[in-house]
Formats: structure tokens, sequence, C-alpha cells
């Protein structure tokens, strides 16, 4: 028999070798997992979130970024890419600001599949959860047409709305209501 001993990785060698990788890893805890490919459907969605978060921000501090953005979650050691995240925070769009790493946002959007589903909705809500500036937490279902927003309030915790076809909902943390018509258009849902 044989077997495999699993050494956890050192921060700075991830990232040494996430510069140098032709596909993502995200990093947890001292352990590295590649990232799968999404599918048209979810990319459109994406695409979709991301269009209208770029035209609604225009002028203003923040910033939307996709995919390949690492946001890092400090107290659970972990990088993670968002299929969309904006920050608003000034010095992550400085001259000398890192070029692929945004340590704090104010919005993060995953959009789910069968195969991202349970770690979206446990593992990368829980760290995010860590984040203080992380106002909110929206997640897209690709394989259906839902929508989960989780808002944070203080002295609360996480507030969740759920929306389906006919509904809107409203991003407080950048200022758009978002209907779930324009999520989903083109994804052939």
């Amino acid at each position: 028999m044989q077997y495999a001993i699993i050494l956890p990785v050192d921060e700075s060698d991830y990232l040494t070798g996430e510069a140098l990788s032709k596909i993502r890893h995200e990093y947890v805890d001292g352990h590295v997992y590649a990232m799968a490919g999404a599918s048209k459907t979810h990319n459109t969605i994406t695409l979709n979130i991301a269009a209208r978060l770029r035209q609604q921000l225009r002028g203003s501090p923040c910033r939307a970024f996709v995919a390949d953005m690492k946001v890092k979650v400090e107290p659970s050691r972990a990088y993670y890419y968002p299929d969309v995240v904006v920050t608003g925070a000034e010095q992550d769009t400085a001259p000398d600001a890192p070029k692929d790493i945004l340590p704090p946002p104010i919005l993060i959007v995953e959009v789910l599949s069968e195969s991202t589903d349970n770690i979206d909705r446990r593992e990368k809500m829980c760290a995010y959860g860590l984040i203080d500036s992380l106002q909110e937490y929206l997640l897209v279902d690709s394989r259906e047409a839902r929508a989960e927003l989780f808002r944070r309030r203080p002295e609360r915790g996480w507030e969740q709305w759920i929306a389906t076809p006919g509904d809107t909902l409203r991003l407080a943390s950048v200022g758009l209501d978002l209907a779930v018509a324009d999520l989903y258009e083109d994804a052939d849902l």
C-alpha cells in the first residue's frame, strides 16, 4: 500500500506559485485547491452582474472586479476568487496597491453551481463573514432563477432576502436595485 503525506503550504509560497500558475487556486489555512472552470450560464450571469455594477459605480471610489481578483480573509488564512467583488477602499485602486489581491471588499457575489453550492454557502460564507468591511454577500444560482442576499446588520448579524423572477434586490452597499430578470438576461434559464 502507498500513501501520501500532504503538508501545509506556506502563504508566501502559495502567492509566489499562484503568480506563475496558468490556473487559479484558492488557499485555505495552508491547503491549496484548484479552481474548476465555469459554464456559459455561469459566465453570462457573472457578466450581467459585473456590467450593472460597473455602470452603477462609475465616478465613485468603488470598483467592481470579476473572477481573477483574490480576496484575502485574514483571520482564516484564506484567499478566495469570488465571481464578482466590489471594493470601496481608495487604497485598492492606488498605483502601488497589490495587482491581484483585494483585502477590504464591501460586496461579494458568488454564482452557485452543483460543484460550488456547499462551499459558497458554508465555508466561504463563514470566512467572508470575518471581513469587517463586507456589507453584503449575494448568492446567485446558475441552475434556477433564484438569488439570496445576505446583508450585515450591526448588533443583529446577517439578514437574508430570497429573490425569484419578478423580484428586485436592493444592493445597499452600492446603491443598486437589481432585478432578478437582469441577473439572468441571456442565461437560458
